[in-house]
């Protein structure tokens, strides 16, 4: 698998795709975005990622929110946290979000086959990192991941 740099290109890209969403919407976004942080990890995959964490803190999060982006490194591994001021999830839904096919809330389900979490998951469990989620009912939800670093 390829080094990538997540810092520069490809991470901010990702975030950029989303750009007209968040202006749409009229969602603040604040990044705090290390330079330089380089990982293990296939691009194309790690794109999967990154699109599905964004697309659910744009999607969940009310006009006038925030959805905030950091990218930190510790010696070892990069850190990515995705928080938004969306609706949050309770803690039945946030242990079992990362099951194939599981819906928190069946009136999103429109929304999505309940893959992008499981897909991410899985990915990130062949990069050998690790996933995780904080929420509150009514205030929001902070994904973090963590990767090995190159």
């Amino acid at each position: 698998s390829a080094c990538l740099s997540v810092a520069s290109s490809d991470f901010c890209e990702c975030l950029l795709q989303y750009e007209n969403v968040w202006e749409k919407a009229n969602i603040e976004i604040e990044t705090d975005i290390a330079e330089d942080v380089k990982v293990k990890a296939d691009a194309e995959l790690l794109g999967h990622v990154w699109n599905n964490l964004f697309s659910n803190a744009f999607k969940f999060t009310p006009s006038g929110g925030t959805v905030t982006v950091s990218l930190t490194a510790t010696d070892h591994h990069a850190i990515v946290k995705v928080t938004d001021t969306g609706c949050g999830i309770t803690p039945e839904v946030g242990a079992h979000m990362f099951e194939k096919f599981y819906q928190g809330d069946t009136s999103h389900s429109v929304q999505g086959n309940g893959l992008g979490l499981a897909l991410v998951k899985r990915v990130i469990d062949i990069m050998q990192g690790e996933i995780g989620v904080e929420s509150a009912v009514g205030k929001g939800s902070t994904f973090t991941v963590r990767i090995r670093r190159a």
